[in-house]
């Protein structure tokens, strides 16, 4: 089964700002034809905090949903095989045409919206060693200057990123930054791995961070796509903390 988790943002005006918050698990294993999806503690933790309630298309937070085919909810957020910018769209996530589908879609595109505030984000997996690797879009182009964009689309495929922890991001606090091999800053590492990623830098810092793909004609959001190497500390799990567990096993 290949893991999915499905985060939800809080509104602006809310006691924790705009944060994000990870409230759900879908399994899926589609040459079965088998999809689960279960909350989990994260879901209780922004209920409690910010007033979280469960969504229209799971609206249990104790039910196991099961399925033979992929929920609308995740399967909407993928852009259809029909589209004729498909082929491009599969080129920007930097997928196989051929083994492009939506699980393997999702896991990079995030499968977000302008029509509401979530995000997937794939379970990210260590070997017996500790490594593992993560790909990701940039985060928060947006919000830098036009210098600083310019610089992040004129990146080339391979090139060294440094990576930087931020203790006092004025959004989220903890953020993972990350700069060119010069010092320029170019965006941010997903929030939902922050936690992880600093962990990894605390006890062993063998990073690898560089430039996987560059979209030109992209959205912003999707210009330039990040791979990250790491290694977690012996005998932790990426994405095991107490708010990615199920809430009913």
């Amino acid at each position: 089964m290949r893991s999915l988790f499905l985060a939800w943002q809080a509104s602006d005006g809310s006691p924790s700002g705009r944060a994000w918050f990870p409230v759900g698990l879908l399994e899926a294993a589609p040459e079965r034809s088998d999809y689960r999806f279960r909350y989990i503690r994260g879901a209780m933790k922004a209920q409690q905090e910010v007033g979280f309630e469960p969504l229209l298309a799971f609206p249990d937070f104790k039910r196991d949903y099961r399925s033979e085919r992929l929920f609308p909810l995740f399967e909407n957020r993928v852009l259809s095989p029909k589209r004729r910018d498909f082929g491009d769209y599969i080129e920007w996530l930097d997928l196989d045409r051929d083994r492009a589908d939506p699980i393997a879609i999702l896991s990079v595109s995030g499968g977000q919206r302008m029509t509401d505030n979530l995000e997937v984000f794939p379970k990210v997996s260590a070997d017996a060693e500790g490594h593992f690797r993560v790909r990701f879009f940039l985060h928060g182009v947006r919000h830098l200057d036009e210098q600083a964009v310019n610089r992040a689309i004129d990146m080339q495929s391979g090139d060294p990123l440094r990576v930087m922890v931020e203790l006092n991001n004025p959004a989220t606090r903890l953020a993972v930054s990350l700069f060119t091999d010069d010092y320029r800053m170019i965006g941010w590492a997903p929030r939902y791995l922050i936690g992880d990623l600093i962990a990894s830098l605390a006890r062993n810092p063998e990073i690898e961070a560089k430039v996987a793909r560059v979209n030109v004609d992209a959205p912003l959001n999707q210009r330039v796509l990040i791979e990250y190497n790491g290694r977690m500390p012996e005998g932790v799990e990426p994405m095991s903390g107490p708010d990615f567990k199920p809430l009913i096993d």
